[in-house]
């Protein structure tokens, strides 16, 4: 990793514990995400990290944003998630297919942390099968569309300025090209969003269903082109996945950084736990787990925008980040013995955090077909 990738590694560690690791315990224990922490990060320089600098950004790479979200997760798993959604999912999406007085007009606000994005793609019966499932609608009338259906799972829904929201506007037969982009913006009449719902994990990272009845979206609000929406979702997919691999890398810093100093200091037996050897296999499991996912993980975000394989290393990456993730944590609580079982313990926690990335941005059950599809197709 270059001097300048690891200067700007310890410059959002920093800011990760000063600003986010303090409040951690409460975030996950309150469900609450401090709402003055997102100018906070917008200050830091965070928000539009791959953004160019006329509209507010860094213009830096993937694999800074990997990092980005690797040491926020570190300090909060939790923080770490809400971040990616807004300034992945949602602000490096808008940046990439809005025209320039959409741009102009929601890029600022979102990077300085004034606003928070969304994205919302997911629906009570459209999950994997999101575009052959959905059926919230938007039909063309003058000007307008006008928009009805329901979104759920939606990550930041509950307090989101400005969301990308993916709608069906022609007709379910024409497959792909049946799915239209907009940008919704709080406060639109007929748009609701609901209350937060009670997670398992990533508590603190609000999330919610979204209401549309008879909602009038003006023709300005769509994103790129009409009935060309999979494209763009398609677009994005790749590089959510890449970023959100960096939750998972720190998940399980944080669970080492729980775990090792824990079993030099416990004794049991007369001496520390960590002299017994069946304490420094697993240790040295855990390691070995965050570090080659760690690997793969920076091996494509070093070279993502010319990957030639891309669309299956992300996916690999996200299947193996995301289930190590889970693995090293349970390890972490083991490693804890009835400490680790507690509420008040931090393992518990990382457990709890790990397991929505084996589930969102693509199931890894369809990221293993991803995987052996690219695979398959090759020819002999």
């Amino acid at each position: 990793m270059s001097i300048e990738l690891e200067s700007f590694r310890t410059k959002v560690r920093a800011f990760a514990e000063s600003e986010i690791a303090p409040h951690a315990a409460k975030i996950d224990r309150d469900d609450e995400f401090p709402a003055d922490m997102w100018k906070k990060i917008g200050d830091a320089k965070l928000m539009g990290i791959t953004i160019p600098k006329a509209y507010g950004g860094e213009e830096l790479s993937y694999f800074h944003h990997v990092i980005a979200v690797e040491e926020l997760s570190r300090a909060s798993g939790s923080a770490g998630f809400a971040y990616a959604a807004n300034s992945n999912i949602c602000i490096d999406n808008l940046y990439k297919h809005a025209n320039e007085e959409q741009r102009k007009k929601y890029l600022p606000k979102l990077i300085s942390g004034e606003h928070v994005g969304a994205l919302a793609m997911s629906e009570p019966d459209a999950g994997s099968d999101v575009i052959g499932s959905m059926s919230c609608f938007a039909e063309k009338k003058g000007n307008n569309w006008v928009a009805n259906g329901t979104k759920r799972w939606i990550t930041n829904g509950p307090y989101a300025n400005t969301l990308i929201v993916y709608m069906r506007t022609a007709a379910k037969e024409t497959g792909s090209k049946s799915i239209t982009a907009f940008i919704i913006e709080k406060g639109m009449p007929g748009f609701t969003q609901g209350t937060k719902k009670d997670k398992l994990g990533m508590r603190g990272a609000g999330n919610c269903e979204l209401y549309f009845e008879n909602c009038e979206i003006p023709d300005s609000q769509v994103l790129g082109e009409v009935n060309q929406g999979v494209k763009l979702l398609m677009n994005g997919l790749d590089s959510e996945r890449l970023i959100l691999c960096g939750g998972p890398l720190g998940i399980m810093q944080a669970a080492l950084d729980v775990v090792i100093p824990y079993c030099q200091e416990r004794e049991q037996f007369g001496q520390a736990i960590g002299n017994f050897q069946m304490v420094q296999a697993k240790i040295a499991e855990m390691y070995t787990r965050m570090e080659a996912s760690r690997a793969m993980v920076y091996r494509l975000g070093a070279n993502f925008k010319d990957h030639p394989n891309r669309n299956r290393d992300a996916a690999a990456a996200c299947l193996f980040s995301s289930e190590s993730s889970t693995s090293v944590s349970l390890d972490a609580i083991q490693l804890l013995g009835g400490r680790g079982y507690m509420n008040e313990e931090i393992p518990g926690r990382l457990l709890r955090d790990s397991k929505i990335y084996e589930i969102g941005g693509g199931t890894n059950e369809i990221r293993k077909m991803i995987i052996a599809r690219d695979l398959l197709s090759r020819k002999k």
